[in-house]
């Protein structure tokens, strides 16, 4: 039975298992195009590309995908995050993690969430990270960690009204690791071609508890 959060009408589940993960790349597809648009990633992505990298979270033991419905609105899928044991990504991020004598093993990956802009601010990005520290710990890690994009404060592409997730990230208990370096790879909006991005590592270290199950 999938794990679940209720938040008003938006309805948080875990789903762990390929031929339910399977189902949802379509959508999760949509919004990481869609979503990572915005500042800070300015990604400009692709359904097709997104849709092939998703399957790895079907195809891998322990990864969960968190999706959030709008069961008000048909049960539609507003919100996405991904999760999955730190070893079985790719080889560009496992890179920084060797360079820093980091046991990727030790790691779980909450490797990203999207939220369609109306739906933000209800608490929903709090349940994406319970619901995978959760899987983690009953995984049994001790640690979980993220990477997140650096971009300078001038950057051309920066909302005047931009707020970082910092204090957010630090609220959930996540501490940056100064002195990380790692970069992805990717196009930017109205670029000509990819070029790397500095990312920052964010982790933390886990409660060894799995008992109970959201609500």
């Amino acid at each position: 039975m999938h794990a679940c959060t209720q938040i008003g009408d938006i309805r948080v589940e875990s789903l762990t298992e390929a031929d339910a993960i399977a189902p949802v790349i379509p959508d999760l597809a949509r919004l990481r195009v869609s979503v990572f648009r915005e500042y800070p990633y300015l990604y400009d992505g692709s359904l097709a590309y997104e849709a092939t990298y998703l399957k790895l979270y079907a195809a891998t033991p322990g990864a969960v995908v968190v999706i959030a419905r709008d069961m008000a609105n048909g049960a539609r899928i507003v919100g996405a995050a991904t999760a999955l044991p730190l070893a079985a990504e790719h080889a560009e991020l496992l890179a920084a993690f060797h360079a820093a004598a980091i046991p990727t093993d030790a790691y779980y990956y909450c490797a990203e969430s999207v939220l369609e802009p109306s739906y933000r601010s209800r608490g929903i990005g709090h349940a994406f990270f319970d619901h995978r520290e959760r899987q983690a710990q009953q995984l049994g890690f001790a640690q979980a960690c993220f990477l997140s994009v650096v971009r300078p404060d001038n950057h051309p592409h920066r909302p005047a009204d931009y707020r970082p997730h910092d204090r957010f990230w630090s609220k959930r208990g996540y501490r940056k690791l100064e002195g990380f370096v790692a970069s992805f790879t990717w196009r930017d909006l109205d670029d000509s071609g990819a070029t790397p991005k500095p990312m920052a590592l964010w982790r933390r270290a886990l409660a060894q508890s799995s008992e109970g199950t959201p609500t």
